[in-house]
């Protein structure tokens, strides 16, 4: 389609995602400083064969730094054809503004990291108002919930989706088809409840089916991400029923995705910076080690003739994620092994 979108300004408790047809919203919520407002922009369409609590909702720039999902989810709803959706999509390419604008992680005007702000409070700070709408208004009405992020200027990950693992064979049997369907070359699966504040923490506490993806770093665009998110998005439509399309070829062959599980509370599985310095990655981002291997050094430059610090993996796995500036904090996470799992799937 690619036209231009002309969209309604509405206060969040008359976004309508109920009546069938589509809807192009700016979701007003009043600017905690100026005279003005936030838009969050919204688009949904309600196909034919739509049950009640049944959907799918794809969110971009939970952090303001982290474009690949923006950009992934505004092509999609401009190229989309209502025409092919059959059940309830819901598209939110930027849900922090606030953050979005400042290009940064954190809300502008009270510091807030959204994605630890659920479930939010309606009448709180801008962040936990934006966190407030989702948990109250768009959650009721879908199953499927994505949130795609990226590393901005904290982490590099290997391209990646992640879900939670579920005892029940059928059910990691569908969640694995869906995260293959990113093409990514690696999915993340993990055990047990995530941290407070989690926007996919809060889905899944409410029962929603959720995966979460880190497809490029650096505070830019990266191009392969953008197709995954793409992929997957769309694939996800059409496994579930949202809409009557065929799917897409993933960029990668299902042999060619690797399912890994990753232990980021685990020591044995985390490098992190025991004090402040200066991190210089020996390993490739996503290349597979053993224990035993060196995988940084961590340089303190205020002791100019210091040996560096030697780290090294106390595991095989393979590496997801490395910090991405040369500076780091003490306690900051280096380096995110996973430990690769079989897949249910043939």
């Amino acid at each position: 389609m690619n036209t231009d979108i002309h969209r309604k300004i509405v206060n969040p408790a008359e976004v309508d995602l109920e009546s069938p047809g589509r809807r192009d919203y700016q979701v007003r919520f009043e600017h905690p400083s100026i005279w003005g407002n936030y838009f969050v922009p919204l688009t949904v369409i309600v196909g034919p064969q739509t049950e009640a609590g049944q959907g799918m909702v794809a969110i971009g720039s939970t952090h303001g730094n982290e474009y690949e999902g923006p950009v992934a989810i505004k092509r999609i709803l401009h190229d989309i054809d209502a025409e092919t959706v059959t059940g309830r999509l819901v598209l939110i390419p930027v849900l922090n503004p606030s953050a979005f604008a400042a290009a940064s992680r954190e809300s502008a005007e009270d510091d807030g990291n959204l994605n630890r702000a659920f479930p939010g409070d309606a009448n709180g700070s801008i962040t936990s108002r934006f966190a407030a709408f989702v948990t109250e208004q768009v959650f009721p009405h879908v199953h499927l919930v994505f949130d795609l992020h990226a590393g901005g200027e904290c982490a590099r990950f290997a391209l990646n989706n992640s879900f939670r693992s579920w005892d029940d064979p059928a059910q990691q049997n569908r969640m694995e088809k869906l995260a293959r369907g990113f093409g990514c070359p690696f999915s993340i699966t993990f055990d047990g409840e995530q941290s407070t504040g989690y926007l996919t923490g809060m889905a899944e506490s409410l029962g929603k089916l959720v995966f979460g993806a880190e497809l490029g770093h650096g505070a830019a665009v990266n191009h392969e991400g953008v197709a995954m998110a793409m992929q997957g998005l769309l694939h996800a439509m059409h496994v579930e029923g949202i809409v009557n399309t065929p799917p897409p070829e993933p960029i990668l062959t299902p042999g060619e995705q690797v399912l890994v599980k990753a232990y980021a509370t685990d020591p044995s599985f985390t490098v992190l910076a025991p004090w402040r310095g200066h991190f210089e990655p020996l390993v490739a981002l996503g290349a597979r080690v053993e224990a035993g291997q060196a995988l940084a050094q961590l340089h303190d430059f205020e002791r100019i003739d210091s040996v560096p610090l030697l780290l090294t993996a106390d595991n095989d796995g393979y590496v997801i994620s490395q910090a991405w500036g040369a500076e780091v904090k003490q306690g900051q996470i280096l380096i995110l092994l996973g430990k690769e799992e079989p897949w249910s799937e043939n």
